[in-house]
């Protein structure tokens, strides 16, 4: 218990401010939802040097694991959360010892994405919750006269693929489109890439990295938000540009599907720049098709609310901190 008197929690989070990522995102927003009934603190590791917190929420499997084990061999009485945020869920837990050991290690895991529990071992995912992410509603903000914007976000690294939305750039026939991706290169090949792309086509830019809101403002103005990831845990743009009205254009992984449901008409196989290319084209000029599109993500606004992902959360805390409830569980989703 803190000095406060509040239980105390620790989030560990291998992203951080500096690097604006989603696991940063996650460990900020949660914080801000629990600091109300609980002392928060957010590390990048825990180790036994450092005060032992009430709970221990641990973002990213294998990243995360050696804070995990570390507690549970000093404060084995202690709970501690275990939030499955990305690659993890679909690559670590089936090829790293150390992540899939980190499963046994927690007492709730987390996914951010129904599609996701299927990852999970048969004997784990009884100790597994859905808590979507969220993001505060937006309205969209006019765009540019005589360009429909379509917006990548997410730094430029192997998993996001941002080579297929590029290659995609020099597909596309609907004349006013303009492909914009915004990100830091966290791989200097795709940088230098994005550099050639950007010399070569004028309807192509590369903005490098931005801020959160400079990030959010550009999606708001889109057309629509393109994201090419071959794997994703649950992505935080895709709630984002939702909450904002604006589709998305989405590569066919479960991680997309788990977030945009099955039935959803706005993916693409991935990798594949010429299908995406068609579905831009047919974006910007089947006003049929986009009012569909709309429609099916202005449906899954409410999974994206803070409330409800502010609930959820709650109610999970408080009932591994049982000597403290405020918040009843409700059934898992």
């Amino acid at each position: 218990m803190a000095a406060s008197g509040k239980p105390s929690i620790c989030i560990v989070s291998p992203g951080t401010a500096r690097d604006n990522n989603g696991n940063w995102h996650t460990a900020d927003r949660w914080a801000h939802f629990l600091r109300g009934d609980y002392d928060i603190v957010i590390q990048e590791r825990w180790s036994e040097q450092w005060p032992a917190p009430d709970l221990l929420i641990a973002l990213h499997a294998r990243r995360s694991a050696p804070s995990l084990a570390d507690f549970r061999r000093h404060y084995p009485d202690r709970p501690a959360l275990l939030v499955l945020t990305g690659t993890d869920v679909y690559h670590d837990i089936h090829h790293d010892a150390e992540a899939e050991g980190a499963l046994a290690l927690a007492d709730a895991l987390v996914v951010l994405q129904p599609a996701a529990l299927d990852e999970l071992p048969d004997a784990i995912r009884p100790n597994a919750h859905v808590i979507y992410q969220s993001a505060e509603a937006l309205a969209p903000l006019p765009g540019l006269p005589g360009r429909q914007d379509i917006t990548m976000a997410g730094h430029l690294r192997g998993v996001k693929d941002p080579a297929t939305f590029m290659r995609a750039a020099a597909l596309v026939k609907a004349p006013d489109v303009f492909m914009q991706h915004i990100g830091a290169a966290l791989d200097a090949d795709l940088g230098r890439l994005a550099e050639r792309t950007a010399a070569d086509l004028e309807h192509y830019a590369w903005l490098g990295g931005a801020s959160r809101e400079l990030t959010r403002d550009c999606i708001r103005r889109s057309h629509a938000l393109a994201i090419c990831s071959t794997m994703e845990g649950g992505a935080n743009v895709i709630v984002e540009a939702i909450t904002s009205g604006v589709p998305v254009l989405a590569s066919d992984i479960s991680g997309n599907r788990g977030m945009l449901g099955d039935g959803y008409a706005g993916f693409f196989p991935a990798g594949d720049a010429a299908a995406l290319a068609r579905l831009i084209d047919r974006s910007v000029q089947d006003g049929a098709f986009l009012a569909t599109l709309r429609a099916q993500c202005a449906a899954r606004v409410p999974l994206f609310a803070p409330e409800a992902e502010r609930a959820a959360l709650l109610a999970l805390v408080d009932n591994l901190l049982p000597s403290t409830p405020r918040h009843p569980i409700g059934k898992k989703t």
